[in-house]
C-alpha cells in the first residue's frame, strides 16, 4: 500500500461528533465512540428510540436530506467530525456537500459510493482491476436477459441500484430466474431496478471484510460472517441481515494476507487511478470458493449487523482511526486494537419482515448488568406516550462477547428470550457455523 508521511493529529477536535443515520449500525458506532476520552457529545441524526441510552449520546430528530437545515444545525452544535452511516446519503453525495462546507467527514463521496450504488459499475471496476469476482451480464430488458438465462443453469439476479439489502435473489431454476428478472425490470425496486445484473452463481461460504481507508492507506477490521437469509438453515428470503459473528475462523491470517494482496490493494489502486479520494470504510462481501476468495459485492459503509457485532471488540481509541481516515492521515503502521473475545449478534425483527410488517408495538426490555452484552436499537422510536415501540423491520440487535462462541450466543439468546413485543421474530441458529454445541434449531 502507498504510505503517507505522518502529520501531527489533534484529537481534541473530536469533542463534538455527529453520526448520520437511524439504524443499529449508527447505534453501535455511537456506543463504541462514546468510550473515547476525547469525545464529549455525540448527536445521532435522526437516531432512534435507543439513541440516548449511552452516555454522551443524544438523538436529534432532523431530516438529514434537507442539507441546508442540517448544515445550520451542525454549525450551531459546533460539530467537529461527522460520520455518515447509511448508503443512500453517501450515494446522494452528502459527504461531498459537507466537505465543501469545510466539515471533516468519514464517508466516501458519491463517486466512491458508486461501488455500492451501481452493481454494474462495481463489476466493471473489478473487471478492469483484475479483481477476482463472478462472471456477469448487464441487462435492461427481458429480451436481453432471456438468452443469457437460457444459456446458464444457475444465476444470481441483482437489482443494479440500492435496494436496502433486498435486491439480490438466488433463484432455483431458469423459470424463476426469468420471473424475478422481469419483476425487477418492471419496477419492484423502482429506478434501482432499471438495470439488472445477472451473475454467475459461485459456491462457498460468504464472509465480510472491512477496511478503513484514508484515500491511499488502509487498516483491516476483524472479519465477520453475516446471516442474510430469513429462516433457520440459511433458507428463505434475503434480508438486510438476521445476525452475525466475529471474527470468522473461515479466514486465516494467510487468507487475509492474500485477500489484501489480490482484492483490497487493487481496489484502492483502482480508486486512485480513477482519481477517487475514498475516505471511509470499504466493505468487501466475499465468497470463499475452491479457487480462493472472490468479491460478491462492495459496500461503501459498515455492514449491518456486522457493525454491531464488531464494535464491542474495539478499544476506546477506535474513533481516532475514523478521524485519521477522514483527514487522509492514516499511519502506515496503524494497528487495530481489539480485545481477545469473540462476538455474536442476533437480530429481533418484526413479524413479516422483509416484506409487509406492522409497527407501533410496545417493547419490553430488561436491564442487563453484563458488561459484555449490548442491546443496539434499529427500528425503534419513543412515541408520544414516552413508550419504546417498534418502528421498523429489524428492531433490535442483541450482541454478546465471550471467550467462545457457544457461551456468547447462549447468553445472547437467554437475554433475547426476555425481550417482548408483538410479532417478535428471530432466527434461532445464528452462529451455527462456529457453535460447537449446535445440534440443530433451538426449541
Amino acid at each position: 500500500m502507498t504510505i503517507n508521511s505522518r502529520k501531527a493529529i489533534n484529537f481534541e477536535k473530536l469533542e463534538n461528533i455527529a453520526i448520520i443515520g437511524n439504524g443499529g449500525r449508527e447505534n453501535a458506532l455511537a456506543w463504541a465512540i462514546q468510550k473515547s476520552d476525547y469525545v464529549k457529545n455525540i448527536f445521532i441524526i435522526p437516531g432512534n428510540g435507543g439513541s440516548s441510552n449511552f452516555k454522551k449520546c443524544k438523538g436529534l430528530d432532523l431530516d438529514y436530506s434537507d442539507t441546508s437545515k442540517l448544515i445550520d444545525k451542525l454549525i450551531e452544535l459546533n460539530i467537529n467530525f461527522i460520520i455518515i452511516g447509511p448508503e443512500i446519503p453517501l450515494a446522494n453525495g452528502l459527504a461531498d456537500v459537507l466537505r465543501k462546507k469545510d466539515f471533516c467527514v468519514f464517508g466516501p463521496g458519491s463517486d466512491g459510493a458508486k461501488l455500492e450504488s451501481s452493481k454494474s459499475w462495481a463489476k466493471n471496476f473489478m473487471k478492469d482491476g483484475n479483481i477476482p469476482t463472478a462472471d456477469f451480464w448487464k441487462v435492461s430488458s427481458i429480451e436481453d436477459a432471456t438468452p443469457i438465462i437460457n444459456s446458464n443453469n444457475s444465476l444470481v439476479v441483482k437489482a443494479d441500484g440500492l435496494a436496502s439489502g433486498k435486491g439480490v435473489f438466488i433463484p432455483e431454476n431458469r423459470n424463476e430466474t426469468l420471473e424475478i428478472t422481469e419483476l425487477i425490470l418492471n419496477g419492484k425496486f423502482g429506478n434501482a431496478g432499471n438495470i439488472v445484473v445477472l451473475e454467475e452463481r459461485l459456491k462457498g461460504p460468504e464472509v465480510s471484510v472491512f477496511a478503513l481507508c484514508d484515500g491511499k492507506n488502509y487498516v483491516v477490521l476483524p472479519t465477520a460472517q453475516d446471516h442474510k437469509r430469513l429462516e433457520e438453515g440459511d433458507k428463505g428470503l434475503n434480508t438486510g441481515g438476521m445476525g452475525a459473528y466475529s471474527p470468522t475462523p473461515l479466514i486465516s491470517q494467510n487468507d487475509l494476507k492474500e485477500i489484501c494482496e489480490k482484492i483490497i490493494d487493487p481496489t484502492i489502486k483502482g480508486l486512485i487511478k480513477k482519481k477517487i479520494d475514498y475516505r471511509g470504510v470499504l466493505y468487501f462481501g466475499l465468497m470463499i470458493t475452491e479457487s480462493g476468495a472472490k468479491v460478491i459485492e462492495y459496500n461503501c459503509r459498515f455492514g449491518d449487523p456486522e457493525c454491531q457485532t464488531i464494535m464491542p471488540l474495539m478499544d476506546k481509541n477506535f474513533v481516532n482511526l475514523l478521524y485519521e481516515c477522514a483527514i487522509g492521515n492514516l499511519h502506515k503502521n496503524e494497528q487495530i486494537i481489539v480485545n481477545n473475545m469473540v462476538s455474536g449478534c442476533v437480530i429481533a425483527s418484526s413479524n413479516g419482515y422483509p416484506q409487509d410488517y406492522e409497527v407501533g408495538y410496545k417493547i419490553q426490555l430488561e436491564n442487563s448488568k453484563d458488561k459484555n452484552l449490548q442491546v443496539f436499537h434499529s427500528g425503534t422510536i419513543i412515541n408520544e406516550s414516552k413508550e419504546l415501540v417498534t418502528n421498523g423491520g429489524r428492531v433490535l440487535s442483541i450482541v454478546c462477547q465471550n471467550k467462545d462462541f457457544d457461551t456468547a450466543f447462549e447468553k445472547a439468546y437467554e437475554y433475547l428470550d426476555k425481550v417482548k413485543f408483538k410479532g417478535i421474530s428471530y432466527r434461532k441458529d445464528i452462529g451455527h457455523q462456529v457453535r460447537e454445541s449446535y445440534k440443530g434449531v433451538r426449541n
